[in-house]
């Protein structure tokens, strides 16, 4: 990643689906070519997200106990469920990742969170790197196998999406904090292996790692008020679409 010394930190805590998608969209809306990057990490209610061109209602039908907790990611993928993880979201200028190509960006991102399990004492890798696990795709984000997605004793856990855009590049991911039960598509969380760790004790970790990695400071910040506009617009439209 290109030198750049401070990035905002945003911090939101047990939020709805809609809403946390909705603090998504508006951070990346409003991101003009030279704001500074953000990082954002948060949880969330009992929920789950789909990707861009999945239908969540199907997925509403079938899992009856999320009460209809549930909204679009802007990325791709498959189902996640939530309610049990710690999430993250990057939104940064492309300049600083000029002359890195997508696989690229996702190994130089993901670095951080390398570092975060390790700092767990947990030996995690990508999955590209693993000789035994096969890149595949899955309805569920926590089946499939990406390039770049962590494994740790030959486990995934977590997941990462991007979107680029004229003025941004976005990244989100999961990191699956306490053990829910034992549906496949839910995946491995930390607790189940063996690491017990409360939300707080994982950001504040999850921060430091990031600022090691990227040798930068983080500040923490709230929406500005061009993000909060934004964001109030997206939450109407979703209330109006409830009436």
């Amino acid at each position: 990643m290109n030198k750049c010394t401070e990035f905002r930190l945003i911090r939101s805590f047990n939020q709805s689906a809609s809403i946390n998608m909705a603090i998504d969209k508006a951070l990346v809306t409003a991101f003009e070519t030279d704001s500074k990057p953000i990082l954002r990490v948060y949880t969330w209610e009992k929920s789950f997200t789909v990707g861009i061109s999945q239908d969540p209602v199907s997925y509403a039908r079938r899992y009856l106990e999320y009460n209809n907790n549930y909204a679009k990611r802007m990325t791709g993928g498959g189902i996640l469920f939530h309610g049990h993880d710690l999430s993250y979201s990057l939104v940064l200028p492309p300049k600083l990742l000029e002359g890195f190509n997508v696989k690229q960006t996702y190994e130089k991102i993901c670095s951080f969170l390398l570092a975060f399990y390790q700092s767990l004492g947990l030996n995690a890798k990508y999955a590209k790197d693993v000789e035994e696990i096969v890149l595949s795709k899955s309805d569920f984000c926590q089946v499939g196998y990406e390039a770049y997605d962590i494994i740790v004793n030959g486990v995934k856990i977590g997941g990462n999406a991007q979107k680029w855009a004229k003025k941004i590049i976005f990244q989100h991911g999961s990191i699956p904090i306490y053990s829910v039960n034992e549906q496949k598509e839910l995946g491995s969380s930390l607790e189940d292996m063996g690491i017990n760790i409360s939300y707080e004790e994982a950001i504040e970790k999850l921060i430091d790692a990031f600022e090691k990695t990227f040798e930068v400071e983080l500040k923490d910040s709230n929406l500005n008020e061009k993000e909060n506009e934004k964001f109030q617009k997206l939450v109407k439209d979703i209330n109006d679409s409830k009436i």
